[in-house]
């Protein structure tokens, strides 16, 4: 038997779609053996999942709340995997988005209204996420440095950077020795709606950047010329696309609005810097994951960030209800990505079994 692997030149969006529904399909299979292993029942724990998330009120307001950074990340790198630049980092990026808002919270926050203070604090935290993305995209295209190691070392850098900051120049006077900066003034925090901790203004955020990503991508001509690239760059070359101006700017966005979702986790839920692991729930390895299941349209961002979001609320459920280990969700988006990418493998290939002749 011999296995022959063929491009595939051009896929119907129906195959499209069977190909996404089977990889989640095939996931979810894998994910419900893992639980089988286990001794628990993988129909009923699925399904508990998805009722803790989706099924309740307070659920789906979880759901919501984390699902507001997932999908602003999701469309940043979705526009960075369509240029095929393979950015690790948003975790990094997030943090030093975090970091920008709270020196301008802290700094600016005591003597400006809060129209005039929380403008400023996402204008620093784009700027802090954007210039962080633009390291690693300078490393690739003047000295050839892989993007994935950079982005992925950049983010061990930039957490040790932000433990420093808490436990040293920036610890709190108010803190009492924790290793917390002191809180934001009451004009630099985000308002929930009601009893909830969804943020309507990062809601509006995060959709609105996903949706102008997408029309960026599809629509204009920067957009064009990273599809060119990422596709072929030879020809991007040929073109006349300046490959150089085109991944900065990239990046730029890219790491720019993983720094919005930074100031949102400061602003709108913790209201001051922290441990890394306290700011972000892994939000920035996770949304690679939505990237991937939104197909690399910045737009699907939302629909797959908010399936992930219910993911990570109903394992947090499940952990809890059936004494589960806190990596559980780690398994769960782990195979669910490997299926996702083998789908995407199938999508662009043709794999042809061939029974050897003697």
């Amino acid at each position: 038997m011999t296995v022959t692997i063929l491009p595939r030149e051009k896929t119907s969006a129906l195959f499209n779609v069977l190909t996404l529904l089977g990889s989640l399909l095939a996931g979810l299979v894998a994910v419900g053996i893992v639980f089988l292993l286990k001794g628990i029942n993988p129909f009923f724990a699925i399904g508990e999942i998805f009722i803790a998330s989706f099924g309740s009120a307070f659920g789906f307001q979880e759901t919501l709340t984390k699902a507001i950074p997932l999908i602003l990340i999701g469309a940043g790198l979705a526009l960075a995997y369509r240029a095929k630049f393979w950015n690790i980092g948003a975790e990094s990026q997030l943090l030093l988005g975090a970091v920008f808002a709270t020196w301008v919270g802290l700094k600016l926050g005591p003597g400006l209204p809060a129209w005039a203070i929380l403008p400023l604090m996402f204008l620093a935290g784009f700027i802090g996420g954007g210039l962080w993305g633009l390291i690693p995209a300078i490393f690739k295209v003047r000295f050839g440095i892989n993007e994935v190691i950079s982005t992925l070392m950049l983010n061990y850098i930039a957490a040790e950077f932000v433990k420093y900051l808490v436990v040293g120049p920036w610890k709190g006077e108010t803190k009492y020795g924790y290793p917390y900066t002191d809180d934001l003034p009451d004009q630099a925090i985000l308002q929930h709606l009601g009893s909830t901790r969804i943020s309507v203004l990062m809601l509006i955020i995060a959709v609105s950047a996903a949706l102008i990503l997408a029309f960026l991508v599809y629509r204009t001509r920067f957009g064009y010329e990273i599809r060119v690239i990422g596709e072929n760059p030879e020809a991007g070359r040929y073109a006349g696309i300046n490959f150089f101006r085109t991944s900065l700017i990239m990046m730029f966005i890219s790491g720019g609005v993983a720094g919005l979702a930074g100031v949102g986790e400061l602003s709108s839920i913790h209201h001051h810097l922290s441990y890394p692991d306290t700011i972000s729930a892994g939000y920035g390895f996770t949304a690679i994951i939505v990237a991937w299941l939104g197909r690399l349209n910045p737009g699907f961002s939302i629909l797959s960030g908010l399936f992930f979001a219910g993911i990570i609320v109903g394992g947090d459920a499940i952990q809890m209800s059936m004494g589960l280990p806190a990596t559980t969700v780690n398994v769960f988006n782990g195979l669910i990505l490997i299926f996702l990418i083998a789908g995407d493998f199938l999508l662009n290939h043709k794999v042809r079994f061939q029974r050897r002749v003697l």
